[in-house]
């Protein structure tokens, strides 16, 4: 059984709009209940911000402008963005282990909610800060 609400990391978010083909089995069901509304997925503002830099610089195709993007991925409710905060940015700083700003970031979201982030990253997985499902 799948969890109920997740955090996306940056490429879990991005192998969903491709068609999610890359993602791992319990992914693939979150964000497919997401689509159908019968879970939330949050999209921490780093996440926006990473996307939206490696849109800018032509490493992902998004197809549209990152901000079209991102309206159309929050038109469903069950996508949230979830804000950054100063003490999200802290706790971001004490996770030593992670030497991606915006890795640490993400993880400080997942921590800051108390939920799972549905990620494969190797330096996140091995830091053991968050749990992880992939």
């Amino acid at each position: 059984m799948a969890e109920s609400a997740a955090v996306t990391d940056t490429h879990a978010l991005l192998f969903h709009a491709s068609g999610g083909r890359r993602l791992g089995a319990v992914g693939r069901v979150l964000f497919a209940d997401a689509e159908a509304r019968r879970a939330l997925i949050y999209v921490p503002a780093a996440v926006v911000w990473e996307v939206t830099v490696l849109a800018h610089r032509g490493r992902v195709n998004l197809r549209r402008p990152a901000r079209e993007f991102f309206g159309d991925l929050f038109s469903n409710p069950s996508y949230q963005p979830h804000s950054l905060e100063v003490a999200q940015v802290l706790d971001a700083g004490e996770l030593t282990l992670l030497h991606d700003p915006f890795d640490a970031l993400i993880c400080a979201a997942a921590l800051d909610l108390s939920l799972p982030l549905i990620t494969r990253d190797e330096a996140i997985v091995g830091a053991k800060r968050v749990k992880t499902v992939w």
